[in-house]
């Protein structure tokens, strides 16, 4: 993984071939991380992934974190690895709530409807083929629409379920849980 130093030393590379692309660092426990302007994330994906002397070109996990009441609000992660060197770097890109202001984010508002209400980001299949299953995973649990995604639907939902339930907004509770078989075997 490459210290501080290496991490802006990638940082002053990307921005020679992509000015504004990389908004700061982060080197905190162990862990190296790029932020960067959503527009340009593809860009710094494929800089990363084609670069020689870099080649960061399997992506390990696509999650995102829900940063409420923080602005901007959604962080959505990409663990990068270089297979040859045993590197790991984290690329993250901050997305605003478009519907912060007319939505709760638990599925009542137009956040549960309206797609144009989602956070919004572009997909990274074409990239790294890895990354289909878990950004509809993210959309899934927090709805991140990924765009060009080639089937952006819930993958472990079911398709009526209403709601972003990894959302820090989302009401705790539901369903009460009947566990018939113990009920049925043993009395």
């Amino acid at each position: 993984m490459p210290d501080g130093p290496g991490l802006e030393l990638i940082r002053g590379e990307i921005e020679a071939d992509r000015p504004g692309a990389v908004l700061a660092t982060s080197f905190e426990r162990e862990q190296a991380a790029l932020i960067v302007d959503p527009a340009q994330l593809l860009g710094v994906l494929a800089w990363l992934k084609q670069e020689p002397g870099h080649r960061y070109d399997f992506l390990s996990s696509l999650h995102v974190a829900d940063y409420l009441p923080a602005e901007p609000r959604f962080g959505v992660h990409y663990e990068l690895i270089n297979r040859d060197r045993v590197e790991r770097l984290r690329v993250k890109a901050m997305l605003t709530d478009p519907a912060s202001s007319s939505a709760t984010g638990n599925g009542s508002g137009p956040g549960a409807a309206d797609s144009s209400s989602l956070p919004a980001i572009d997909s990274c299949v074409s990239l790294f083929p890895t990354a289909e299953a878990q950004e509809r995973e993210a959309f899934d649990f927090f709805g991140i629409e990924f765009r060009g995604h080639p089937n952006l639907t819930r993958i472990l939902l079911p398709d009526d379920y209403v709601g972003w339930p990894q959302r820090r907004d989302f009401p705790v509770g539901g369903e009460p849980v009947t566990f018939t078989y113990s009920e049925h075997n043993y009395g």
